[in-house]
């Protein structure tokens, strides 16, 4: 069976301690590999190849830089097939869908910054005879990068690509749930030649190789995507040491409909948002709010469309909804089901463990997709991220009440509006508490902006030029004349 090994100066190396964690198929709840169990040992090597490229690589020229990035990309292009199977092996979510929007977005990430970096400019400021200001946006050193389980490949890219193209090195780590993608990664950059040190992946777990990452005095910058809970830990580690963070957590996104919506581009949005990759997405809009005027209809609508969702082996290309990531999150989900009956809440469909649909897949963690109607907008399930296939559902009266409800929870990543008046479309998004706003659509996603939420979805921004900005600092030089 395969060792994963770490990506360390430039070379695959196996972990100082020569310990391993099993790597599960959540499809069949089978070990299929085998991830490297690295402790600080690793993270202090991986540091030192870091710091020792960064003063080669941060002054290499911006287009040498570009260039490497795309060769990455078009290495991620031919290697499409057998990192969406990586995908969809280590994370149980759908072939097709790893195939046509992780990897590709991955493969993107790349392009984008690459292409983004040649246009960052500097700013000068004239002050007339006094003289005049420059401003130079400077690589700050060596980063640290930790990301999700939920988009291995897809969130490790947008992490890693304006880190480099920005002209810093970096010290990252994949989840150790999904680990193969960023494996598969150090490959490709050791075939396209990028030079030793500037990229390091360290594989293992949170406790010895993520603290030992954001504990690290020499790695000034961090950035993370994952819980609140690990969130709130780096930042307690990390803002005394005065690091430069940006953490991206988590999300109970609201999906409001209104009365005078497209009602099927609607009812068919609201599905999608709440199930798309198991409902394990920050993004998901698991809390769907409708306005009473059309709420039974709707309500009896979207219960009989997640019925008809296929729950199934995920290298089915008429599979919907593949399986839970791992055990653990399984019976998270779950528990959170009976939470909700404790509560009161009526569970209209799903809400327990499926047997695998196929006998391939006969050991496999699978949910039925669930939605619960009858909870107010405080209790548990509805406050509390899940991160599974579960949608609660309720009504609300007017522009007011849908907006109070959908800033009821502590979050703030992102809710979609569905409204065919445009002014109500621009009173609500201003109004509602969250980083990014859909209107009649979800998950469209343009590079050039910036993502990230509020409260405790996060502080700093991702995308766009946001995040060179955030791998770089400003240097101001005033030239008297």
């Amino acid at each position: 069976m395969q060792q994963l090994k770490n990506y360390i100066n430039g070379e695959l190396i196996a972990p100082q301690s020569g310990e391993y964690l099993n790597n599960i198929d959540p499809s069949r709840g089978e070990v299929y590999s085998y991830v490297p169990d690295s402790d600080e040992r690793d993270v202090e090597a991986a540091y030192e190849a870091a710091k020792a490229a960064f003063p080669a690589w941060s002054t290499l020229p911006v287009q040498a830089r570009a260039d490497y990035m795309y060769a990455i990309a078009d290495g991620i292009q031919k290697r499409l097939d057998e990192l969406a199977m990586a995908e969809c092996v280590d994370n149980g979510k759908p072939l097709w869908l790893a195939r046509k929007v992780d990897i590709p977005r991955a493969r993107d990430n790349f392009k984008y910054f690459g292409q983004a970096v040649t246009q960052f400019d500097n700013e000068s400021h004239d002050m007339g005879e006094m003289g005049f200001n420059y401003t130079l946006r400077r690589p700050i050193g060596v980063a640290g990068l930790i990301s999700p389980w939920n988009l291995p490949l897809y969130l490790f890219s947008w992490k890693i690509a304006p880190a480099l193209a920005a002209g810093n090195t970096a010290v990252a780590k994949p989840s150790e749930i999904t680990p193969m993608t960023g494996y598969l990664l150090s490959e490709i950059c050791i075939e396209v030649g990028l030079p030793a040190g500037v990229l390091n992946i360290v594989h293992g777990d949170g406790p010895k190789v993520g603290e030992s990452i954001v504990k690290h005095p020499g790695i000034k910058m961090l950035s993370f995507t994952g819980s609140t809970r690990v969130g709130r830990r780096i930042a307690e580690i990390g803002a005394p040491m005065f690091k430069k963070l940006s953490l991206e957590m988590g999300g109970k996104n609201a999906n409001i409909i209104f009365a005078d919506a497209e009602y099927e581009e609607a009812l068919k949005g609201a599905v999608r948002a709440a199930f798309t990759n198991q409902g394990q997405i920050c993004l998901c809009g698991s809390r769907i709010l409708v306005q009473k005027d059309i709420y039974e209809q709707f309500l009896a609508d979207f219960v009989e469309k997640v019925k008809a969702l296929k729950v199934g082996d995920p290298l089915d290309e008429d599979t919907k909804v593949g399986a839970i990531v791992s055990l653990m999150q399984l019976e998270k989900d779950v528990q959170y089901v009976e939470i909700a009956k404790s509560e009161g809440g009526q569970i209209l469909t799903g809400g327990k463990r499926l047997a695998g649909p196929t006998e391939r897949t006969a050991g496999g963690y699978f949910l039925a997709p669930t939605v619960i109607a009858g909870l107010d907008q405080h209790c548990r399930v509805n406050q509390e991220e899940i991160f599974g296939p579960v949608a609660t559902i309720m009504p609300f009266e007017d522009e007011e009440d849908a907006i109070e409800k959908a800033n009821s929870t502590p979050y703030g990543l992102s809710c979609t509006i569905w409204t065919t008046n445009l002014k109500r479309a621009h009173r609500t998004a201003a109004h509602v508490e969250a980083g990014i706003i859909w209107v009649n659509s979800w998950l469209v996603r343009d590079l050039r902006t910036p993502f990230g939420g509020v409260k405790q979805s996060g502080v700093g921004r991702e995308g766009g030029m946001e995040a060179l900005r955030f791998f770089t600092e400003p240097k101001n030089v005033f030239i008297k004349l």
